[in-house]
């Protein structure tokens, strides 16, 4: 449990500027993150990493030299925004490129990629990194699918280290491909974690087991299993790491091997160093040297006690890399030349100023105004329904990122309506919001849809119903183009469809033909729980969502319902 906390919503933020405050030496603070306080080399590729918050020191703990020279933060356990992103980013430039490094979740994905897209747009040569080294989230076959963890630590290691070294960007960037691919994570969990401000633990492990493979966000695990002694613990997760070993001899790989034990957040230290003795001796037995191990907290999951072993199987370049220095917050090894004693100079973003629409729009725009109030209202009434529903085969945390993105955005539309925007502009701009307040992949949705919808009203004149209806149809149906996912798939696209089926097929009056197609969302919601997830994090656990409603559907035929008592 957290107890250290004012605002819980306001937590995450709060935690970076201490954190930037405490290390001012290593990191400054820029919108979205932190970036280094000293300067880089001129034409130094800059690596940029980033999730959600709640796994310190992953990712701004690791910004410093040898290693990252940027991290974008985001909400807890949610990835951060594109313009988040893209902020660090431009601030963390150094002339030679950026490759943005990230564990393979899809609101990272989504959000980075947007980001990538648009500094290319600016001439930039940006490239995105997923790391996958979690061999509980999928097949080794599937091994570029698989969610990033604590391997994220090896793998940036060995990028930033090759960036220091004056490496091109294709250089590092193959680099990463080769560390990647070397890196196997598996862990174990004994107790669940609990939100900053929450009084129960987002998910439970039963008294006396612990679960296999659980995700750092609590994804559910591959296995439970009856508590058992440390040496049995180990044992298991090296078999299974083992089994996607490289051949010995071929590409460089000779036996040697870096080793990261890490802690999750409440398992003390002499914990991890039994642990570790069992490893270093297990290891030795199967004819395995050690190179550089580390035995530390580095990617952590709130107060979750559990420990994970990160194996990455070393060529000579590799191992190069994972020995030279780095001098960061939370990672330090060798010494590191100081170099020049000049600042990083970063520049304020300026946020463009609301221009006022037309009278007739500004009136449209104050209902939509109120539609999003009403949409915070809701989404804080039912946050812990909708996150209980999350747990069950995801990481928990819908319901809170519902909360953050439909405040975001009433936010926004308040400061729109109070400089006179049309109805085009404050949904521009509360689709922004509710994308970088949100983060994750709900937030990427969310703030696009909202965004999309606007971009079918005007700011010069009012919209009719029959143009209202048409832009909330295209809005509702880009959940699709987004997000890749099909009706049947057990998301949000499941009740979005029938949305904007019933939507899109009646002439009734607006009131009445969302209130009817809001029906029409909740039943496909309820009916989700009748079969398993086949996209997102819930896939992985096979039946396990089976006679859960998905939440994505759920949420979003819950704020459905409450428009045409606004708009009435």
């Amino acid at each position: 449990m957290t107890f250290l906390v004012n605002d819980p919503e306001k937590f995450p933020a709060e935690a970076v500027a201490g954190f930037a405050a405490a290390y001012s030496t290593y990191v400054q603070p820029v919108h979205g993150g932190v970036v280094r306080t000293g300067a880089s080399p001129k034409g130094e590729v800059s690596i940029v990493v980033g999730g959600g918050s709640g796994h310190y020191p992953a990712f701004a703990g690791w910004v410093g030299q040898g290693m990252a020279h940027g991290a974008v933060c985001g909400n807890i356990f949610s990835s951060p925004s594109a313009s988040q992103a893209t902020s660090v980013c431009r601030a963390a430039d150094n002339g030679g490129g950026t490759i943005i490094m990230f564990g393979n979740y899809a609101g990272d994905v989504l959000h980075f990629g947007n980001a990538a897209e648009q500094l290319r747009a600016e001439g930039q040569d940006v490239r995105i990194f997923t790391i996958s080294d979690d061999i509980a989230s999928n097949t080794p076959e599937n091994h570029l699918d698989r969610r990033g963890i604590a391997g994220d630590l090896l793998v940036v290691k060995a990028a930033g280290a090759a960036a220091a070294e004056g490496m091109s960007i294709d250089d590092v960037e193959a680099v990463a491909v080769r560390a990647n691919a070397r890196t196997r994570t598996l862990g174990v969990a004994f107790t669940g974690c609990t939100f900053p401000g929450a009084t129960e633990p987002l998910f439970e492990v039963a008294p006396g087991t612990f679960g296999l493979g659980l995700g750092i966000h609590g994804e559910p695990g591959i296995s439970e299993h009856e508590m058992m002694s440390c040496d049995d613990i180990a044992a298991m997760i090296i078999d299974k790491l083992l089994e996607e070993e490289p051949a010995r001899g071929e590409a460089g790989y000779e036996g040697r091997v870096a080793v990261l034990v890490n802690g999750l957040g409440a398992t003390k230290y002499e914990e991890m160093f039994v642990f570790y003795g069992a490893v270093k001796r297990m290891l030795e037995d199967r004819g395995l040297t050690i190179v550089g191990p580390v035995v530390d907290e580095q990617v952590t999951s709130l107060d979750m006690a559990g420990i994970s072993l990160s194996l990455m199987f070393l060529d000579d370049e590799l191992e190069r890399l994972w020995l030279a220095p780095a001098d960061t917050p939370a990672y330090r090894v060798g010494s590191v030349d100081a170099g020049s004693a000049e600042r990083r100079v970063v520049a304020d973003e300026e946020q463009a100023e609301i221009e006022a629409g037309a009278p007739e729009s500004a009136e449209q725009a104050k209902v939509i105004a109120r539609v999003l109030a009403a949409f915070e209202e809701r989404a804080r009434e039912v946050e812990h329904e909708l996150g209980h529903m999350d747990s069950v085969a995801g990481d928990g945390d819908h319901g809170q990122g519902m909360v953050l993105g439909a405040t975001a955005a009433a936010k926004a539309a308040r400061e729109a309506v109070e400089a006179g925007a049309g109805a085009r502009t404050l949904l521009a701009r509360a689709g922004a919001a509710w994308s970088e307040g949100a983060g994750g992949t709900a937030g990427a949705l969310w703030g696009g849809a909202l965004a999309k919808v606007g971009a079918g009203l005007s700011d010069d004149a009012a919209t009719d119903d029959a143009g209202v209806k048409a832009a909330v149809v295209d809005g509702v149906r880009s959940f699709v183009t987004m997000g890749g996912a099909a009706v049947g798939d057990k998301t949000i696209v499941d009740a979005s469809e029938p949305f904007a089926d019933a939507l899109a097929g009646t002439d009734a009056e607006l009131v009445d033909a969302w209130a009817d197609a809001a029906d029409a969302a909740e039943e496909a919601a309820a009916g989700t729980a009748n079969f398993a997830a086949k996209k997102g994090r819930a896939r992985t656990h096979g039946d396990k969502s089976v006679g859960t409603p998905d939440p994505g559907a759920t949420s979003f035929a819950i704020l459905m319902k409450v428009v045409p008592h606004v708009i009435k």
